[in-house]
């Protein structure tokens, strides 16, 4: 018996008496068993391999998210020392520096 025959069972067994809350229960699970089973199996996910694939996803978004905010944390340290250098830079010019140089 597969398990749309269970659940097709359990539904027309609560259905010809006055169900009691452990059938529905039980109809409410395999229900929930089996659209969770399908769903899976519609994302590719029902093989014995989905668990490896979806911890190298995992791993894959994790070092995604790590490159960005590195990427963003060298953008920032970049942009901060440019405004230092031009600081400094405008600094030098105000003081008359340049001239010294000559």
């Amino acid at each position: 018996m597969d398990e749309e025959e269970a659940l097709a069972r359990l539904i027309a067994l609560a259905g010809t008496s006055a169900p009691d809350a452990a059938l529905l229960r039980a109809v409410v699970e395999e229900a929930s068993e089996l659209g969770a089973r399908r769903a899976l199996a519609r994302l590719g996910l029902a093989d014995a391999a989905a668990r490896d694939d979806m911890a190298d996803l995992r791993q894959l978004l994790g070092a995604w998210r790590d490159a960005k905010t590195s990427a963003w944390k060298a953008a920032v340290d970049w942009a901060v020392r440019a405004m230092l250098a031009m600081l400094v830079v405008g600094l030098a010019v105000k003081l008359g520096l340049p001239g010294l140089l000559r």
